[in-house]
């Protein structure tokens, strides 16, 4: 079956694609005290939402959270679900793609290809799915569902598997698999991008990246240093090679961006560093592990960037993983330029306070991308 996804920014000409992360979320992608952060208020979510779609921007990911991280800052304690956040927003926009993060042992198959085939027409092709396997049991415990975390990847690709035939088209279909059971399998309508819409997953062990193998068209990564690029996506190149196929690599950021590189430095020592939420972090490590890798790249957690290794400070309320984007206008070009130049497709970036910083980074970095050569202007056709 032909593929057909050219409505979907998330494949369009641009060589470096951005999209806004976790802005769902209160907090964002942040572990921090600091009054000035996100708050996830709706009216807030849209205004950004909006400049990011008139900018040109590619997609909004958000992320599918049933318990904050216990601190002192509770972050992720207030979120919005992310199906009916993506309808919602697919509504009010014209050009980004809207992606819906799902947790695959919560959301059946038939359901999801239904809401997924819903925000599709809602968007005129612009959905996208984002696929958790779940790590966190204190989430699932609301549900009273319980994670294997040895077999929580092949439930995802059994899931993944029924989900896109669903979305295929077809006759009435049975299922008699390892992990599920079902009988006369049919949607309707099916998606507009066809065979389905785009999918994301993230994934750094071979397991994580097996399943990206076989289900994603784009895999999100940790980085956060220049120097791990290559090697970080060489290693995801080759394992993909090796199962014939190519699939793009993203990573994640956390943007300060401010006229004067002292300005920015300033700010993110400030709530990274200053206003830590300690208790926080600590959840985060105790749950999810001390170290990520396999391979020839093997990362430990906390993730070392340039600013723990200037300082020996730990930064911690920034997101474990997120690549520092702070300085100017062109030192963060030129550090997108360079991801670019390592192998990575795109970014997610996150700001502490969505709504007040994106101006200023649509207006200035934006251009510079464009003639730097990764994106192109905007039509206003």
């Amino acid at each position: 079956m032909a593929v057909d996804r050219h409505r979907n920014p998330l494949f369009g000409p641009n060589r470096f694609k951005l999209g806004v992360f976790s802005a769902n979320c209160d907090g964002g992608l942040t572990m921090s005290l600091a009054p000035e952060r996100w708050k996830a208020d709706w009216t807030d979510i849209v205004a950004m939402t909006r400049i990011a779609d008139d900018a040109g921007l590619e997609f909004i990911l958000p992320v599918a959270k049933w318990r904050g991280y216990q601190g002192k800052a509770k972050i992720y304690g207030r979120s919005f679900e992310t199906l009916t956040h993506g309808a919602a927003l697919g509504a009010l926009t014209r050009n980004i793609a809207i992606f819906c993060t799902v947790h695959v042992p919560l959301v059946t198959p038939a359901f999801a290809a239904k809401a997924m085939a819903t925000i599709d027409h809602v968007t005129n092709g612009r959905a996208g799915l984002n696929i958790v396997c779940g790590w966190n049991q204190e989430e699932f415990d609301l549900h009273g569902v319980t994670i294997d975390q040895d077999a929580r990847y092949d439930h995802g690709l059994e899931w993944f598997r029924i989900w896109s035939k669903l979305l295929e088209g077809g006759p009435e279909f049975d299922w008699d698999g390892q992990f599920f059971h079902l009988k006369r399998l049919h949607t309707d309508p099916l998606t507009i991008q066809r065979p389905w819409p785009a999918v994301m997953s993230a994934g750094f062990s071979p397991k994580g990246r097996d399943f990206a193998a076989q289900a994603a068209d784009v895999l999100f990564t940790n980085v956060t240093q220049l120097g791990q690029i290559p090697g970080v996506v060489g290693d995801i190149r080759d394992y993909m090679a090796s199962r014939n196929r190519d699939i793009s690599v993203f990573t994640m950021a956390h943007v300060v961006c401010r006229p004067t590189r002292r300005e920015a430095e300033e700010f993110f020592h400030y709530f990274a560093e200053e206003m830590a939420d300690e208790e926080g972090q600590n959840y985060y490590r105790e749950k999810r592990g001390t170290t990520a890798g396999s391979g020839k790249t093997t990362v430990a957690r906390p993730f070392d960037t340039r600013f723990h290794l200037a300082t020996g400070k730990r930064y911690a309320g920034a997101y474990p993983g997120a690549f520092p984007l702070v300085g100017t206008p062109d030192d963060i070009t030129a550090e997108l330029v360079a991801m670019s130049e390592g192998g990575l497709a795109g970014s997610a970036i996150a700001f502490l306070d969505y709504l007040k910083e994106i101006p200023f980074f649509v207006q200035e970095v934006l251009p510079r991308l464009q003639r730097a050569g990764l994106r192109q202007p905007v039509s206003t056709g």
